[in-house]
């Protein structure tokens, strides 16, 4: 026993204070003031408002505690089996020669996060929430959007100078919400509140907003009761939150997902440039159709007019007047009187009969001959039909022939 304990002086001598104490000194020079830990969070439990927490990748394991002062201002509240990443400084207790992490700040670590995504959606999954079919469309010119998000924030200021410059007309109703955290049931109950009132509040559409963070910042929105929520507002909702690459359970079953805050508006919001470019073709069309329509009636009411000129009775007189011209200079020109004015006549036997042909006489008949001026008396003293050889004139009386100086029995020219 002498043999294992040197002489005096050899080694240091402490009491157990004095060793307890020196640990502690030396371990908060050979440590920095925070530094931070991935961990899995196990047995963590309350104790007279701290939080006692145990963590411990599967190798090894320390002890944690988060304070009642900090415990308040944590944005996450972990549970059992919790991934997390923690902000901490070591804690030595030279009474007791114990040693802990004190947590400053702590936040879910990647892998717990997408483990919570991939158990909620297979959840809701198998109800039909992330179905296309159940998606709403979009309105075309929303009168006023409700812009749930952070105030103030940039992603807010975006979308506010979006809304100005596509659709100032689009009447914009902020709610604040917080974002990060555990915050899920005041963002449900923001989301509750609205849907009372989307008809007294004139809603066409629902935007809801966060900006650009680590895909841990969004687990708020990972959460199985804000999915419901969404699915259940009566209006369409517009979900831009975080990044392009970043995928929310809330995207998931919003009516549309937008890549960021910014594209939410753009998405709902016509742009006025394009709609006056289609405003002005569209009147120039009109005015086109118009301009066609006009000419048209104005042919048909000229054409119209005509019909009516026409049908005037001192026209109809007019005409008729000029119809009744015509067939008088027909009938003149056809009328006996017209052919006898040209040198002709007309022969008749002695019963006033018009003779056509020779046949229809005889040697003898007294006959008329009617000329221009007058009747003229004669008697046949012959005949001579087209084509007979001529007769003696002494013989006349016994052939029919004429005599000498007798006309044919037809019309004479005067």
């Amino acid at each position: 026993m002498n043999a294992a304990i040197p002489a005096s002086g050899a080694l240091p001598r402490y009491s157990v204070a004095e060793l307890n104490t020196a640990i502690g000194n030396l371990l908060e020079r050979g440590f920095a003031p925070r530094f931070l830990v991935e961990a899995t969070v196990s047995r963590p439990q309350l104790k007279k408002g701290h939080l006692w927490l145990t963590l411990t990748d599967g190798e090894a394991s320390i002890s944690g505690v988060v304070w009642a002062s900090q415990l308040a201002k944590l944005s996450h509240r972990p549970e059992e089996g919790d991934g997390v990443v923690v902000v901490g400084r070591l804690n030595f207790w030279a009474a007791r020669a114990t040693l802990c992490v004190q947590v400053l700040d702590l936040r879910p670590s990647l892998s717990a996060v997408l483990r919570r995504f991939e158990q909620v959606r297979a959840l809701l999954a198998p109800e039909g929430l992330f179905a296309p079919e159940r998606r709403r469309p979009l309105p075309l010119l929303p009168e006023r959007i409700a812009l749930l998000t952070s105030v103030p924030s940039s992603a807010l200021a975006d979308m506010l100078r979006t809304a100005r410059e596509r659709w100032p007309a689009t009447r914009l109703l902020v709610v604040p919400i917080p974002v990060q955290g555990p915050v899920e049931d005041q963002i449900c109950g923001a989301l509750e509140a609205l849907a009372a009132r989307v008809d007294p509040l004139g809603l066409d559409a629902l935007v809801l907003a966060r900006g650009g963070g680590s895909r841990e910042d969004l687990a708020v929105f990972d959460g199985e009761r804000l999915a419901r929520c969404l699915a259940a507002f009566p209006r369409p909702v517009v979900c831009g939150l975080g990044h392009e690459d970043d995928t929310t359970i809330a995207d998931l079953v919003a009516d549309h997902r937008a890549a960021t805050p910014t594209a939410a508006l753009v998405a709902l919001l016509p742009d006025r440039e394009a709609v006056l470019a289609g405003v002005r073709q569209r009147r120039q069309h009109l005015r086109q159709v118009l301009r066609l329509r006009l000419d048209t009636a104005r042919n048909q009411l000229a054409s119209q007019r005509q019909r009516l000129a026409a049908a005037h009775p001192r026209h109809q007189l007019a005409q008729r007047r000029q119809l009744l011209e015509q067939q008088r200079r027909l009938l003149r020109a056809l009328s006996p009187e017209h052919v006898l004015a040209r040198g002709f006549s007309l022969l008749r036997d002695p019963q006033g009969v018009l003779v056509r042909s020779v046949a229809a006489l005889q040697a003898g008949d007294a006959v008329s001959v009617q000329l221009q001026d007058g009747l003229v008396h004669a008697t046949v003293s012959g005949l001579s039909p087209t084509g007979a050889r001529p007769t003696d004139p002494s013989s006349a009386g016994q052939t029919g022939a004429e005599p000498p100086g007798a006309e044919p029995a037809s019309t004479f020219p005067a």
